[in-house]
């Protein structure tokens, strides 16, 4: 079990207290502490939400072959309440196991199986558990990496294997390494085995029924994390009790270094020493210590003279100077060429934003001078029409007021009926015309509609043949440029990539080098399977795999340069092995058709191994023909471990459903004769050719009998028009005469007062005439001054279009002229470089000189700290050393060598000390770790004295929400915990243990410790399991309440409760969400039971 650290809450105490008097005790401590611990408790009894962030809590779980059900969920929880309700056998509690075992949980913990394959459904390889974790806010465990939700996937096979996939928000595998969860549980403090966090049925049953104390006082123990703050203490005393028994043996160890050192002390001090001949050797080494000195002085003034000679030459600085002096001015020359080419686009997007305004401007003056010219025009018409029928009154007058006019008018009535009799004739036969014509423009409009559209279903089946014909091409050329090289199969840029990734690998720039695509990896040993294994691998076989992300990034950047972000291959990333998954009892074996594995030539593990992990090829059948493929994986029981089956024609055939492509299948990737593809490819392009141009040709066809019936259609609708003014000329001509028939039984008087009052109009409409004539003259003179300054403005545009092209030759002259001076620039930039380079190394070469003389010297002054004056050369003086060491030789064999008497004493001594010295430290660290572990033993103490009182306090606090008196005495010694409760009625009796409560009573009595055990620990998420199986609803009601007045407190937090109960009760609230289980189906369990 791994050690986590338990975050204790401070705060969160009950609403509502009662004072009464409760026997609690816990012993071994002092009873005023707990006095003073509950007046604290008293006085800081207002809860205060836990400060939690929005992590750790449950999104969603999901069940597949899952101990009795074949699919459960996705069930999305919500953040703060969740009720999960259904009948016994529908899976409450699966869900519950399910989430134990999806977070890691071992299956002892769960109560429901010895080991993992037991949690398989029957009948079935494998059982998958998906959990998603929220990961949001600045608390996020590694947020960049796996977004706002942690995808957690569990799937156990039937041997009791456990694969554990974590993925991100996208579905991205990060990680499937048990240490990447465990760090995540960590982080986010979920303790899977802790009952506060997830109590089950079957825990939550043993603590009913239990009678014993000790077991209620682990419980609590577990519950704090108390128990595994102890289990460290004593391990940490078990280790400073082994080292101090170690410390005990050293020191035994050190006596004996101590006489080793007394002897060779007594041996050092009873030497006799050669020191004249010694002193005289090192007088001798101390010359020639300088005189070497000497020499090394001589070789580094040599080569600082040479070095300042170097210096002063400033011949490549002034040239460069020159040049950059002349880059810095054909720059600014550039820069001012660039400033004023700006200046003038700025100038033309003014203009053109001025002209389009001028444009704008002028339609809008156009349309009012327009407007203006029709109401000029309508008022003339209007005056000239007043005028006639002016004129048509005086006639009028005239005639009768002539004598014969009464006879003149009988002939002239006899002249009008026959001419509106004639005119009626003539509208009758224009009608009877205009309703034939209308008939024919709605045929020809119809025959125009159909003839579009079958123009425009042509067009598209052209295009589609368009597009057809494209990707034959583009196939066609990929495989042409295959026989030279197979690669370009995959990618037109593939070679170029693989060279890169080859270039990049040689640089040092991958851990692992990158393999694939995978499809140029594998080859078949029955090709005429190519089309089954393409259908099966096609999103796979362009796909690269990278050992770790680092390579992937590295690949990524290489990818970009090659292909565009759309279409760049996949990359997958998994650890690189040198053998091959065992997948013998995971597969599929078949007496008569193979596997997609069994099919595949593989050289490469790491290819191997990637298309089982994301293909499982391993779990594919390869059936050649269709219907034998539905009767064995549809008609029968498929064999053992099959997932699914692709025939030679591409047919993916599942146990439940198949797919068919819609269009023959090509071989892509793994065609064995590219010659006989290209064939094929080129007869295929001839096809869609000649059927390109004769679509072309029928859509031209089609084109002009539109464009002729059009044509028609135009003629007819001009006559159509000419028939209606014909109409409308004829029926003013039978109104003008009808009107004159009617008058002319008028009174001469009233024919005098119309002339009158129509003179009248005739001098208004003057006046309207006259006005109109000048606003139209007004607009006129406005219309022309707007087209005046938009020809202005064009003609200034084309003025700075011209300034534009010969600034952009002189801008190309300057760039010509800067990118010389630049390439002389860097000519003589190299030259200066060589020439500081060599500087450079002469310096580094005097520090090194200067260095070993500084060395020499060094060493010299070790030998000698005051400077000697060698008379002799070093040659004299060696063979003066050698001489004198000869002698010394021989003059210590008779007397031992002395330097290794010293060299031992030496090693004795310091030995001794060494030892001595970490004696003394270890015995400081032993009694410094007793201090702390004092200290920590009282803090633990204090820990758990207050969270026993806290524990207690709530308790009782709850207990009084069912009326009942209850008391909890902790014993600490003794490792105890004594529950009593009194049911309501009954609290003057003495007894006053659990088991003369009711099964509806100590359930609530569970829930009320389980409530006291939420309020001290910290956890992003609680799971309670059947709570409320032996309450009665009174009793439940109280439970819920509880339960909701907590949450609604820990409103940060997610509550899971498990109940078969009905949940009609619970407030409507958007903080509580219930999932209803459908019942389970009897009669399928009943069938699996024998």
């Amino acid at each position: 079990m791994n050690k986590r650290t338990s975050n204790i809450q401070d705060a969160a105490k009950p609403s509502k207290t009662r004072k009464t008097e409760v026997a609690t005790h816990v012993q071994d401590e002092d009873e005023d502490d707990d006095d003073e611990e509950e007046m604290r408790l008293r006085q800081d009894h207002s809860s205060s939400a836990p400060s939690a962030g929005d992590i750790g809590v449950i999104e969603s779980i999901t069940l597949k072959n899952f101990m009795s059900h074949h699919l459960l969920g996705p069930f999305q929880f919500g953040a703060n309440v969740n009720f999960i309700v259904g009948n016994n056998g529908s899976g409450k509690s699966a869900i519950l196991t399910a989430l134990i075992v999806g977070l890691g949980g071992k299956a002892t913990t769960t109560n429901r199986g010895a080991s993992l394959k037991s949690f398989v459904k029957y009948g079935e390889s494998s059982a998958e558990v998906t959990v998603k974790l929220k990961n949001r806010g600045s608390d996020a465990y590694k947020g960049d990496i796996y977004g706002d939700c942690i995808c957690i996937e569990q799937r156990i096979t039937s041997d009791g294997c456990r694969i554990c996939k974590i993925k991100n928000k996208t579905g991205f595998i990060i990680s499937t390494k048990k240490e990447e969860l465990t760090a995540i549980l960590d982080h986010f403090n979920i303790q899977v085995d802790n009952p506060v966090s997830i109590l089950n049925q079957e825990m939550s049953k043993q603590f009913l029924h239990s009678k014993s104390e000790a077991d209620k006082y682990k419980f609590f123990m577990k519950a704090t994390l108390l128990e595994q703050m102890k289990r460290d203490y004593i391990h940490i005393k078990q280790t400073k009790a082994g080292t101090r028994d170690q410390v005990e043996q050293q020191e035994e160890c050190l006596k004996d270094l101590r006489q080793l050192f007394l002897q060779k002390k007594e041996k050092y001090e009873s030497l006799s020493s050669l020191d004249n001949m010694r002193q005289n050797l090192e007088d001798l080494k101390k010359k020639m210590a300088w005189c070497l000195v000497r020499e090394k002085e001589w070789q580094v003034q040599q080569l600082k003279e040479q070095i300042d000679k170097e210096h002063c030459d400033r011949t490549h600085e002034d040239k460069l100077q020159l040049c950059q002096s002349k880059v810095s001015l054909a720059e600014k020359r550039l820069q001012d060429i660039q400033e004023k080419l700006e200046k003038v686009k700025e100038e033309e997007e003014c203009l053109a934003e001025e002209s389009r305004k001028l444009k704008e401007e002028s339609k809008l003056k156009s349309k009012a001078q327009k407007s203006q010219e029709v109401v000029y025009f309508r008022a003339e018409n209007k005056l000239k029409q007043l005028e006639k029928e002016q004129c048509l009154l005086q006639e009028r007058i005239h005639k009768i007021n002539n004598s014969n006019g009464r006879r003149n008018h009988e002939v002239e009535q006899m002249q009008w009926l026959k001419k509106t009799s004639a005119l009626k004739k003539q509208l009758e036969k224009l009608e009877s015309e205009s309703a034939t014509l209308n008939q024919e423009i709605k045929e020809k409009q119809q025959a125009v509609f159909k003839g579009r559209e079958e123009y425009d279903k042509l067009s598209m089946e052209e295009k589609n043949i368009q597009v057809s014909l494209e990707s034959k091409l583009k196939r066609k050329n990929q495989l042409q440029a295959s026989t030279s090289n197979r690669l370009r199969r995959f990618g037109d840029h593939m070679p170029e990539l693989l060279e890169s990734v080859d270039r990049a690998h040689a640089q040092g720039r991958f851990i692992k080098k990158p393999v694939g695509p995978i499809g140029a990896c594998i080859s078949l040993k029955d090709p005429s399977l190519a089309v089954a294994v393409e259908s099966c691998l096609r999103s796979l076989m362009k796909t690269f795999c990278c050992d770790n992300y680092k390579d992937e990034k590295v690949l990524q950047e290489l990818m970009s340069m090659h292909f565009p972000k759309g279409s760049r291959p996949q990359i997958i990333v998994c650890p690189f092995t040198d053998r091959v998954y065992n997948v013998q009892s995971r597969g599929v074996h078949h007496p008569d058709f193979p596997s997609v594995l069994d099919t595949l030539i593989i050289d490469n593990p790491v290819i191997t191994n990637c298309l089982i992990d994301m293909r499982n090829i391993e779990c594919i059948l390869i059936i050649r023909e269709s219907a034998v493929a539905r009767r064995i994986m549809q008609a029968q029981r498929p064999p053992r471990n099959c997932r699914e089956a692709f025939t030679a024609e591409g047919d993916q055939i599942y146990t439940n459903r198949n797919y068919t492509p819609e269009k023959e299948v090509l071989v892509k990737y793994l065609g064995g004769d590219p010659e006989a593809e290209i064939r094929l490819v080129q007869t295929e392009v001839e096809n869609h050719q000649a059927q390109l141009c004769r679509f072309q040709r029928h859509l031209s066809s089609v084109k002009q009998d539109i464009q002729s019936m059009e044509e028609k259609l135009r003629s007819v609708i001009i006559a159509s028009k000419r028939n209606q003014e014909s109409m409308t000329r004829v029926k003013a001509s039978i109104t003008e005469l009808e009107n004159i028939e009617e008058s002319q039984v008028e009174d001469i008087s009233s024919l005098e007062e119309d002339a009158q009052e129509n003179e009248q109009k005739i001098e208004l409409e003057r006046k309207s005439v006259k006005e109109a004539k000048i606003d139209l003259q007004r607009h006129n003179n406005a219309l022309m001054e707007i087209e005046q300054k938009h020809q202005y403005v064009r003609n200034k545009s084309e003025q700075l279009l011209d300034e534009t092209e010969e600034l952009k030759d002189e801008q190309v002259k300057a760039e010509a002229e800067s990118s010389k001076l630049n390439q002389s620039l860097q000519i003589l930039e190299k030259k200066l470089k060589a020439h500081q380079d060599n500087i450079e190394a002469m310096k580094v070469e005097y520090a090194q000189k200067e260095e070993e003389k500084q060395d020499c010297e060094a060493k010299a002054r070790e030998i000698s700290p005051e400077p000697q004056r060698p008379d002799r050369s070093a040659k004299s003086l060696d063979a003066e050393i050698t001489r004198l060491r000869q002698k010394i030789r021989s003059q210590e064999s008779s007397h031992g060598n002395q330097e290794q008497v010293i060299r031992e004493y030496a090693e004795a001594h310091t030995n001794y000390k060494s030892k001595s010295s970490q004696l003394r430290d270890l015995k400081k660290f032993i009694d410094r770790l007793d201090n702390i572990m004092t200290d920590r033993q009282a803090r633990y103490k204090t820990l758990r004295r207050s969270l026993s009182v806290r524990c207690k306090w709530y308790f009782i606090n709850f207990l009084f929400k069912l009326h009942c008196y209850g008391s909890m005495m902790f014993d600490h010694n003794n490792e105890t915990l004594s529950i009593s409760v009194k049911p309501p009625g009954q609290e003057n009796d003495d007894i006053n243990d659990m088991r003369s409560l009711s099964g509806g009573e100590r359930s609530f009595s569970t829930v009320c410790f389980i409530l006291s055990l939420w309020e001290i620990t910290e956890s992003p998420f609680r799971c309670l399991d059947e709570f409320d199986v032996y309450m009665d609803m009174h009793n439940r009601r109280i439970s819920l309440d509880l339960l909701l007045e907590l949450s609604e407190r820990q409103h940060l937090r997610q509550f899971i409760f498990i109940t078969p109960q009905t949940t009609s009760s619970l407030p409507k609230s958007p903080h509580i969400k219930v999932h209803q289980l459908q019942d389970p189906e009897r009669e399928t369990e009943e069938e699996v039971l024998p």
